[in-house]
């Protein structure tokens, strides 16, 4: 008997009843966790304002030395990681089923999956931080200049008209077409040797174009409100469809036409 193809039936068990659930538990978890967090007392750091004002944080930045840096960055880091976990996971699910198939019969393939998702997470971990640095920048600036901040609207307004913008840019094409063909990227980009750094490396550089694709609609969390589940949601649909149902594609100038639309009925109701 041959091993090999006895061993393809117990791989595919093996995927189906592991690891699909696994990955489905890890979504579903961080989501769970996010719900938990918004209803509690602590809720108001997912908004990321006032880490520092009142509250056991701001005993903790009392507390700790250079607490008023640190804890403000792990609380960010904290929501961001979660934030990024339960909108991402579901819409890199073929990624991870290729991979996942691709190392089936390997005895460290537990750890090479775990090294494509880290890869995978400290590339958006690293965009969080640009978006947590332009955020700040923009919170001073609204605060240093107080007519600016009674027109705070024409910023919500220009970040929905950026993400409506880019929903018609090349770049939103180029990088959505690697991630909607996770198997080809996979197989082009694997070459089965040094394997732990490859794995992470592929799962940076597979982060990379999902950040190229979608950074414009996780910028609207802040126009929208980085602790509200229900646009975590609808958001985290929006690009899972995008990315892996046959017709995604077809999407991305219907929303991008919505959002502009969303932009000019803000500024008419201002002006």
């Amino acid at each position: 008997m041959n091993p090999t193809a006895g061993s393809l039936p117990r791989n595919a068990v093996r995927h189906r009843r592991v690891f699909v659930p696994v990955l489905a538990a890890l979504a579903a978890l961080a989501w769970v966790a996010l719900w938990a967090w918004a209803r509690s007392p602590y809720g108001r750091y997912l908004e990321h304002g006032d880490w520092t004002a009142s509250g056991p944080a701001a005993f903790l930045c009392q507390a700790i030395p250079a607490g008023d840096v640190i804890v403000p960055a792990v609380l960010y880091a904290s929501s961001w990681i979660l934030m990024t976990a339960a909108m991402m996971l579901p819409t890199t699910l073929p990624l991870f089923n290729a991979f996942d198939r691709l190392t089936a019969g390997r005895a460290d393939h537990a750890r090479l999956l775990v090294l494509l998702g880290l890869g995978y997470m400290a590339v958006w971990g690293a965009f969080g931080l640009l978006a947590h640095g332009l955020h700040s920048a923009v919170l001073a600036l609204l605060a240093s200049a107080p007519t600016l901040a009674w027109h705070g609207w024409v910023i919500g307004a220009a970040t929905i008209a950026l993400a409506g913008a880019f929903q018609f840019s090349s770049l939103k094409h180029r990088c959505l077409e690697k991630c909607r063909t996770p198997l080809s990227f996979v197989i082009e980009h694997w070459r089965g040797h040094a394997q732990a750094r490859q794995a992470l490396a592929l799962g940076m550089h597979h982060g990379l174009f999902c950040v190229g694709c979608c950074w414009a609609l996780m910028l609207l969390m802040f126009a929208l409100g980085t602790g509200s589940l229900g646009w975590m949601l609808l958001l985290a649909a929006v690009m899972a469809l995008e990315k892996n149902v046959p017709w995604g594609h077809r999407l991305s100038a219907p929303l991008g036409f919505a959002l502009l639309g969303w932009a000019v009925f803000m500024v008419a109701a201002h002006v």
